[in-house]
């Protein structure tokens, strides 16, 4: 008996040590700075409410921890999107003036390796903004900060909820830098192609809603004309 019993503590204590070592993974790190913060070209700098109330529309299968808004929206349990989530949000810039509207697509991805700190979802966004013309945004985005500083938090927490200050860039690729890509559909963006990045702003999260106080930033870089970035020609 006293066998099984060392068996059972071994394996407890393996466990715990795997958790252990996959939460305090020493060679994950938090990327709080944006690759384009030190850029010197132009940037279009759009934000949004990462709270689904507060979104036009936000629906998913019905089942995740945050509800659809409205609560009578078309919800996503067909097999192929059931691991998907759909926004439709007003954009607004540095004035809080709404500027634009967006929908983004997000779905779980295969890539996602938590062994290797990857918590990862693909995500594509169309943006129109009225007078200028549209943008498509490709990216994968990693979550696993948020998970870790955020979402588990909030479980080891006696209120079910955590509250603090967190900024994070979310985007991981598939750019080499870990930008996105955006390619311009119209107006004055046609033909662009470009890098972008999405970083979120928390405050508050709670086990059973969801995001309570999150808002989220997506900032896009506008390349200089050749003329200005070559002087010389």
């Amino acid at each position: 008996m006293k066998y099984l019993a060392s068996l059972l503590l071994g394996m407890l204590v393996g466990v715990a040590t795997f958790f252990a070592l996959l939460y305090y993974n020493p060679l994950t790190s938090h990327n709080k700075l944006s690759p384009l913060s030190v850029s010197d070209n132009d940037l279009i700098t759009l934000n949004y409410s990462a709270v689904a109330a507060d979104a036009l529309i936000y629906t998913n299968n019905g089942e995740s921890r945050v509800a659809p808004h409205p609560s009578k929206v078309q919800q996503l349990w067909e097999r192929p999107i059931r691991q998907s989530d759909v926004v439709a949000t007003t954009l607004t810039d540095s004035r809080g003036q709404v500027v634009g509207l967006g929908v983004k697509f997000s779905s779980d991805s295969e890539k996602t390796k938590l062994l290797n700190s990857e918590l990862i979802v693909d995500s594509v966004w169309h943006i129109y903004l009225p007078g200028q013309g549209t943008l498509f945004v490709e990216q994968q985005e990693n979550y696993w900060a948020y998970l870790r500083e955020i979402v588990i938090p909030a479980y080891w927490n006696s209120g079910d909820n955590w509250r603090g200050i967190w900024n994070g860039s979310i985007t991981s690729g598939p750019g080499a830098l870990g930008t996105a890509r955006v390619v311009g559909g119209s107006g004055r963006f046609s033909g662009l192609v470009t890098e972008g990045v999405e970083s979120l702003a928390a405050k508050a999260f709670s086990v059973k809603q969801g995001p309570v106080a999150m808002t989220a930033e997506v900032m896009i870089e506008l390349p200089r004309p050749e003329s200005e970035s070559n002087p010389d020609l």
